[in-house]
């Protein structure tokens, strides 16, 4: 970055006649007569997760193959070391009941006799009925996020879109809120949303066996325009073609007690 010039001369410097020893503010260190910034973790672009494709076998019978994106192997494996956009809801004080295993071989994939699929590309949070489900930011967004559709899909749902900065360059990400109670009033389509925002409330529309927060995220593949996908339906968003399913993991971003969501 560009040095910026102090405006505060402090004493010369008694080792080195004629130099002159300047304030720098915070995050910056006197260079000669200048102030130079000093690298932080933002300013250092975190490379893109790469997608690895990965198969099932369905309840129809079919051999399914898709991409995913796994777990970095940077990223901690411990689901409690997240931000989530509810309170750790477990009577042990773990947020997560059910954790990402799209990247796991089809026979230690997710299966039960009241799950409609396969495998699961997401985590469950559970919590009380009507607990509020906030926006959490993803780790290095750029803005806001909006909201891309509210209505049914894995019961009461919205999905929101967050802009990442990974890989040197910009990348669209899929939030999905599943199984809500209700959505918090005003929220539609093409509203700006900011952290701490309520979405929606804690529920098992969709899924009667538990009440919980579906939470999923989704990197959109490059050169697609979510908004025309979305004129076919939900549906259409989470197709293998246009978002590639992702461990929350890898975006979610850590618990700090400074940060944590309200």
């Amino acid at each position: 970055m560009p040095p910026v010039h102090a405006g505060t001369a402090r004493a010369v410097h008694a080792a080195r006649p004629g130099l002159v020893e300047i304030e720098c503010p915070a995050g910056t260190l006197p260079d000669g007569d200048v102030c130079v910034h000093l690298p932080t973790a933002d300013d250092v672009d975190e490379a893109e997760a790469p997608s690895s494709p990965n198969a099932h076998r369905e309840r129809s019978g079919r051999w399914s193959i898709y991409d995913q994106i796994p777990r970095r192997p940077d990223r901690p494996a411990d689901y409690d070391a997240y931000q989530y956009p509810v309170p750790p809801g477990m009577p042990d004080g773990h947020s997560v009941v059910s954790g990402y295993d799209l990247d796991r071989p089809d026979p230690s994939q997710r299966r039960g006799p009241m799950l409609h699929a396969v495998g699961h590309g997401g985590v469950d949070l559970p919590q009380a009925r009507g607990t509020p489900c906030l926006l959490v930011p993803l780790e290095r967004q750029q803005g806001d996020a909006d909201v891309l559709y509210v209505g049914p899909y894995f019961g009461t749902t919205v999905m929101t879109r967050h802009t990442v900065r990974e890989g040197g360059q910009l990348r669209d990400y899929i939030a999905i809120f599943g199984h809500m109670d209700g959505v918090a009033p005003g929220i539609a389509m093409g509203r700006t949303l900011k952290r701490g925002d309520v979405v929606g409330f804690v529920g098992d529309t969709g899924s009667r066996e538990l009440v919980h927060l579906h939470y999923e995220t989704r990197r959109v593949r490059d050169g697609v325009d979510v908004l025309k996908k979305l004129t076919a339906g939900p549906a259409a968003l989470l197709d293998d073609a246009v978002s590639i399913v992702c461990d929350p993991r890898n975006v979610l971003p850590l618990r700090d007690a400074a940060a944590d969501v309200p």
